[in-house]
């Protein structure tokens, strides 16, 4: 079985979207012929944990760890209760006072391309000498935080071992780039170390089609596409539904994609529908900003909000098939109209109808379309969520509100996994070939 060395700074006990690609990739690699040895930080910072995801590692894998030295003890010492640290959307989300404006500078100006950079030396040192005695075929760097990439740039150049980056967001052109408040020598080495990126991989990896064009438009190298996916063994078994008008949101709900008129749209049938009222939840389940919590709350939807906070990626799976329709928000920045959520991919495999808001014209939006798995619209559109609010509440009524049955195989975890074995095949014969 060839071996394959994934870099990565998130790992299971570590929970979220950002853990769950590649603890899929690594749970049917050994399918195609590969063994998953993964390098990760051994005391990571941990925004969230979620130890169900240690049962999808394989008995095959080999897992690396070594210390990371990162300043995020400091700053939280220094921002205290209330920093940005405490939101989903610490960077470019709500009002800062100077000692956050301030910690953001340094982050953004100091620590480049990310505050996990000063893991970057020590771990190819550690890995040249690891893979001495351990060899591997290829190599693989997840990111962000794109330091990851780094270490994958400087040890492909050292071992020249093929390399594979793999992005999980975009670099420079990301929504919260912009506030980062970076000086100009600052801004032009992030875009040197991207390019160099880009331009030394043997192969690069964009998860998005939208942010694939914008990384070609960087670079020579050719920009792969590999979209994240769901797992179809994560939607099996029988679902009990609990006989309430469910609106459900999972994984992390941020400021910035706050849908101010969806809580008004609610309100208002609550205030002329007791029917409508009585079944009505919101149900949100992962990480909320306190803001949408007092939006709901000032809309008179209290009694209607069940909010449960992270949970094991298996409850959230059981709470997206039981609901009536799904939520999912884009973030009010242009540049996230290329993102493609993650959890999008567990919505279509819940087979239940989404309600996307956000920009109409979004790779977002052209997927829900494409699947016929729901509808997008403007964060202002008013007129058009309410009308399918009510088409879902009525077909709720009539017990008539069916799943979506579009294909969506391409989008399983095994068959995306045959994709990256493929490059990983290539990679390794084209390295042959040399």
């Amino acid at each position: 079985m060839k071996r394959v060395l994934i870099i990565t700074y998130y790992w299971p006990p570590s929970g979220g979207s950002g853990v769950q690609r590649w603890v899929k990739f690594a749970k049917y690699l050994p399918e195609e012929g590969w063994q998953p040895v993964v390098y990760t930080p051994e005391n990571p910072e941990l925004k969230a944990t979620d130890r169900t995801l240690e049962a999808e590692i394989p008995p095959e894998a080999e897992i690396v760890k070594t210390h990371i030295t990162e300043p995020y003890e400091i700053y939280r010492k220094l921002m205290g209760k209330g920093s940005p640290g405490d939101e989903v959307n610490p960077i470019n989300g709500g009002r800062k006072s100077w000692k956050q404006k301030l910690s953001l500078f340094v982050r953004g100006n100091f620590f480049i391309p990310d505050p996990r950079v000063m893991w970057v030396r020590p771990s190819v040192r550690f890995l040249k000498k690891y893979l001495k005695d351990h060899p591997v075929d290829a190599i693989v760097t997840t990111g962000p935080p794109h330091s990851m990439h780094l270490i994958g740039l400087r040890l492909s150049k050292a071992t020249g071992i093929p390399w594979l980056a793999d992005f999980r967001d975009a670099w420079t052109k990301i929504f919260y780039y912009k506030h980062l408040g970076l000086t100009r020598r600052a801004d032009e080495k992030q875009h040197e170390l991207e390019k160099a990126v880009l331009d030394n991989a043997s192969i690069v990896v964009a998860v998005s089609p939208f942010e694939q064009r914008d990384f070609q438009a960087m670079t020579t190298n050719k920009v792969r596409l590999m979209t994240n996916g769901f797992d179809p063994a994560d939607y099996k078994g029988d679902i009990d539904y609990d006989g309430n008008f469910n609106i459900t949101l999972t994984g992390l709900f941020a400021s910035d994609g706050n849908p101010v008129v969806l809580w008004k749209v609610l309100s208002e049938k609550c205030r002329t529908d007791e029917e409508f009222r009585r079944a009505l939840r919101i149900r949100l389940v992962g990480k909320t900003d306190k803001e949408i919590l007092a939006t709901i709350k000032e809309a008179g939807l209290e009694e209607n909000l069940v909010y449960l906070g992270y949970q094991p990626h298996e409850v959230a799976v059981q709470e997206q098939r039981n609901a009536s329709f799904l939520l999912l928000c884009l973030r009010q920045e242009p540049e996230y109209a290329s993102a493609v959520p993650g959890k999008l991919f567990e919505y279509l495999a819940s087979r239940r109808p989404i309600l996307g808001i956000g920009q109409p014209e979004s790779i977002m939006a052209r997927m829900v379309r494409e699947c016929s798995a729901g509808v997008v619209y403007d964060w202002d559109d008013r007129k058009s969520i309410d009308t399918w609010v009510d088409f879902c509440w009525n077909e709720f009524k009539n017990n008539e509100l069916k799943d979506n049955d579009s294909d969506i195989s391409r989008y399983s975890r095994r068959t995306i996994t045959k994709q990256l074995a493929g490059y990983l095949d290539e990679m390794t014969a084209d390295n042959k070939e040399k």
